[in-house]
């Protein structure tokens, strides 16, 4: 039995949907944290990839996931369907699992990151839309807060688990790959039968979302979010540096995980209270603040490469994405008609795959060429132009005014 999309649960209670929706994220984040987690390690050592080559890998994969995403949530749109697409997304990344464990060489591990990415950017856009047509609006940062949270436990359970292998299996990465199939097949389960789908209603006949009239309905405000999603997304790059500065510091190969489960440990832990912040407070001083965050970790993390200042700084790293990730995905729900939800977020995600493409890559020829100081040193300053962008934009905040769909 499906439930009518304007039956509203008790006013202060998050619905149950998006309780599941978190704990789909969170089994599939453990899947693909055990392996993200040492995959930079395992080219670079087992593999013998330069650190270009990591940049290289990393950029395509994630921007090709959020541009991905431009389609899926386009096409739930027009279907007026979200789970199903979803639930494709999320079997495609459980299926890329054992591709890894059987890589022998970059040529494969490759395949496998940009098909498990396609696979996060069938899911993403959907799964977003389905949050925002679930929760009401009077909680929808903090809806996005909790998935958000909930998707970021798994972010740093999964190093913890890699961590664990690796020193029971004496740093067999191939073994721990195989191991992480687990998880991602529970995530698929749960999403098949935890979550029914919102009835949407049919007004019109169905319409191409991308067609320049619906585009225009998007309006001013949606747009500036993109700008700026995009220019965050330029300032900050592929969290595999992170892992490959604390490898500087002289830390085991084993260990290493323990410094993205420092970071996802705090996201996890901040993101809700700062989605639920959302709900009340101006969206332009919560996303300067984030970016403040940002910027104390990149000159922290320039600093030094000592395993307790790189801690500090991937724990500001956490922080600031607790801040702002939600956030921005609330600023989206807030600025987009509810029938174009999903191609908002599809665009958003375009124009940040773009960006982070060009952030990894960045990062990658700076720290080959110049050191990992200057590039964390680069990525301050950019982030301080965002800062700037973002207050000479203050005033088109999507929550200063009327909330839309």
């Amino acid at each position: 039995m499906t439930m009518p999309l304007d039956v509203k649960p008790p006013r202060d209670r998050i619905p149950s949907g998006v309780w599941v929706l978190g704990g789909v994220s969170m089994l599939m984040d453990i899947s693909s944290e055990m392996i993200h987690s040492l995959l930079p390690l395992f080219m670079v050592t087992t593999l013998g990839a330069s650190t270009i080559a990591v940049g290289l890998v990393e950029g395509l994969a994630e921007s090709l996931a959020l541009i991905v995403k431009v389609f899926s949530g386009t096409l739930s749109d027009y279907l007026g369907k979200r789970k199903g697409l979803a639930l494709f997304g999320y079997t495609l990344g459980a299926l890329t699992k054992p591709l890894f464990a059987l890589a022998p060489g970059m040529g494969m591990v490759l395949t496998a990151r940009l098909l498990d990415r396609v696979g996060k950017g069938v899911r993403g856009a959907p799964r977003d839309a389905l949050v925002a047509d679930i929760a009401p609006l009077h909680l929808r940062g903090a809806a996005f807060g909790l998935r958000q949270s909930l998707d970021t436990v798994g972010a740093f359970l999964g190093p913890l688990v890699a961590v664990g292998l690796m020193l029971l299996w004496a740093n067999d990465f191939r073994a721990v790959f195989w191991v992480s199939v687990i998880p991602g097949v529970m995530a698929v389960a749960l999403l098949l039968f935890g979550i029914q789908e919102p009835v949407h209603r049919q007004t019109d006949r169905r319409t191409n979302p991308i067609r320049r009239d619906s585009l225009r309905r998007l309006g001013s405000a949606y747009w500036w979010v993109v700008g700026i999603g995009s220019v965050f997304t330029v300032a900050r790059f592929s969290e595999a540096f992170l892992v490959l500065r604390a490898q500087q510091g002289g830390m085991s190969v084993a260990l290493v995980p323990l410094v993205m489960v420092a970071m996802n440990l705090i996201y996890a832990s901040s993101a809700y209270p700062f989605g639920k912040l959302s709900d009340t407070m101006s969206h332009t001083r919560l996303l300067t603040l984030g970016l403040t965050f940002l910027i104390a970790s990149d000159l922290i993390l320039a600093s030094s490469d000592h395993w307790g200042i790189v801690l500090l700084g991937v724990a500001l790293w956490g922080l600031h994405m607790g801040t702002t990730q939600g956030l921005l995905a609330t600023m989206i729900a807030n600025t987009a008609p509810s029938d174009l939800r999903g191609t908002a977020y599809g665009f958003f995600n375009l124009a940040s795959g773009l960006a982070m493409l060009f952030a990894s890559v960045l990062a990658g020829f700076l720290w080959d060429r110049f050191g990992a100081s200057f590039t964390f040193y680069a990525g301050a300053i950019l982030c301080g132009c965002t800062i700037v962008v973002v207050v000479l934009g203050k005033g088109r905040s999507p929550n200063d005014g009327a909330h839309r769909g």
